[in-house]
């Protein structure tokens, strides 16, 4: 049974594929990440390449991008606490 408010987004094979090729482009930047010599930014490269991947396909493939405020913020929110719960993770491990 469905209502009449539901809105219903349908992303064009086009905007998937597109998006799909962007992440193949970033995981071989990744891949190229490790052959540099960066010391510890190698590290915070491939984080960051990893969470614009993580972006990508929670905007796009679980349709993030078309949900409301409240849902977005409450996402935030959790990734922001994850990544807190790994920092002092680290910061406990580093002080050992």
């Amino acid at each position: 049974m469905t209502s009449d408010n539901e809105n219903h987004h349908i992303i064009g094979y086009g905007t998937l594929a597109g998006v799909w090729l962007v992440l193949l482009v970033l995981t071989a930047l990744t891949v190229l990440v490790t052959r540099f010599n960066l010391g510890g930014y190698k590290v915070l490269a491939a984080l960051t390449i990893a969470s614009l991947k993580a972006g990508l396909v929670i905007a796009f493939f679980m349709h993030m991008k078309y949900e409301g405020r409240i849902l977005r913020w409450m996402l935030f929110v959790a990734l922001v606490t994850l990544a807190i719960f790994i920092g002092l993770t680290f910061f406990d491990v580093l002080y050992r």
